[in-house]
Formats: structure tokens, sequence, C-alpha cells
């Protein structure tokens, strides 16, 4: 008979919580006329959600981690994007010195990278547990390359899942290239997140070329 029990130990979470927090801290990095309240009420919130966050996951109540994770997802969203479009306004009216626009598109770009590497993180294939229910990673949301070889047997027989650094990879390729590049989107969902995600940092990088433009 075979067993449910997975080849590969659970996957990590950590490197998933460094990245939410690393996104409330680096937000405390804007001006205060782009952020969204004081500059430390994201990474409050995140801390606040982290907490019930851990323990559901360390006490096995896998639905009510994957609301608070999907929370602290749109938590940190819905800041950056009002952040984004406090700093597209900010632009005509030159609000902010040049120098700070520039900082402050910076920090929205790097938070726009984490944000959406941790929304893939939190949906693709069931989530971290529905991942760590599966030997390897047969479906999914996106077809890495490391899926395409273990159907060749070209993994030595090891069944390979994705990790966090797999979706900050496929976010920062995202980002950079406004596209998935070696990362084939297969899901709807996937698709709309990708194409929202490049949207922002086009407009991110906008901002930087205007703004570079008038500094020089």
């Amino acid at each position: 008979m075979a067993s449910n029990t997975p080849l590969d130990p659970p996957e990590p979470r950590w490197p998933a919580v460094i990245a939410v927090l690393a996104v409330g801290g680096i937000y405390l990095a804007l001006p205060a006329s782009l952020a969204v309240g004081p500059r430390w009420l994201q990474l409050t919130i995140v801390l606040i959600l982290l907490v019930p966050t851990v323990i559901t996951h360390r006490r096995g109540h896998h639905a009510l981690n994957q609301i608070f994770g999907h929370s602290i997802a749109v938590v940190t969203t819905f800041f950056m994007i009002w952040s984004l479009t406090l700093l597209v306004l900010a632009v005509p009216a030159r609000k902010e010195a040049p120098l700070t626009m520039l900082r402050s598109a910076a920090v929205l770009w790097v938070t726009n990278v984490l944000v959406f590497a941790f929304w893939y993180w939190r949906l693709d294939a069931g989530g971290p547990h529905g991942r760590d229910l599966r030997v390897g990673h047969p479906t999914g949301a996106f077809l890495f390359p490391q899926m395409t070889l273990q159907d060749k047997g070209e993994t030595d027989g090891l069944a390979w899942s994705p990790s966090f650094i797999d979706y900050l990879f496929l976010a920062f390729n995202t980002s950079t290239a406004f596209s998935p590049t070696d990362t084939p989107v297969l899901s709807r969902w996937a698709k709309v997140l990708t194409m929202l995600q490049s949207t922002i940092s086009l407009t991110v990088v906008i901002v930087l070329a205007a703004r570079a433009v008038n500094i020089l």
C-alpha cells in the first residue's frame, strides 16, 4: 500500500517570515507623505498577524493558518499599491525631492518583488501545507524547469518541490524582465498576478526614469 507521507521534510516557513518582515521594515524608509498612516503601521499589523499564523501552523490548524497567511499578503499588497499611487501622483506635483522620489521608487520595487513572491508561495499548488502533502510537485500554477527534468528522469529519482526561494526568483524575474522568463505560467490566477506585478514594476521604472530625467 502506498504511503501518503511525503519523502521530503516539510517546507521551511522562515524564509517567508523574513520576507514579510522585510516588507514592513523597508516600508519605514518611505517619506511620511507616501506612507499609509504612520510608517510603522504596516510592520505592526504584519507582526500582529504573524503571531497567530505561526501558532496555527505549529498546532496544525491549516485552514486558519491559510486565512492569516492570506491576510498578511492582502495587507502588504494594499499598503504597496496605495503608496505607489501616492508616488505617481507626487511626480507631477513635485512634492518630494528627486533623490527622495528615487529612493521611494526603489523601496516599492523591492516591496513588489517580496510581496508577489509571498503570494505565489502561498497560492501555488495549495500553498506550503498542500505541497507538504505531496511527493514532488507534479501540478501547480508554474512549470518550474526542475519539473520537466523530473519528467525525463534527470533528477536521480528525487522528488523535487519548490520552496520560497524559487518563488522569490520567479518574482524577481517578473519584476526585472516583465515576464517569468524560464518558468511558464499555467493557471489563470497566476497569469493575472504576474501581469499585475509586471504592471507595478513598469510603473515604478517609469517613475524612476521621470525623476532621473529631471535630475539630469
